[in-house]
């Protein structure tokens, strides 16, 4: 499922047209975005938890040379589904 697909299942299940569908998905992702930058994890009881995950900074190969090189700490974006999801699997 696409963005535009998700939209039309919101706009048909909340009877909404689309247009309404699609600023509410877009203000649900902006204010999971938002969270997420400040630091903070977002949880939907049912569904799962977003959170923050730091990774730490590392040695790595590049694949073509085989040298090694360094590798940067960073952030990325973590999910843990929820009970309910994991069941409706």
């Amino acid at each position: 499922m696409n963005k535009a697909q998700l939209i039309d299942s919101v706009a048909s299940k909340a009877d909404v047209s689309k247009a309404e569908a699609g600023r509410a998905v877009d203000a649900t992702l902006s204010a999971i975005s938002g969270s997420l930058s400040g630091g903070e994890n977002v949880s939907l009881v049912g569904f799962g938890t977003f959170s923050v995950r730091h990774r730490a900074a590392r040695m790595g190969r590049n694949p073509q040379t085989g040298a090694a090189i360094h590798i940067n700490a960073s952030k990325s974006v973590g999910f843990k589904a929820g009970k309910a999801l994991k069941e409706s699997l």
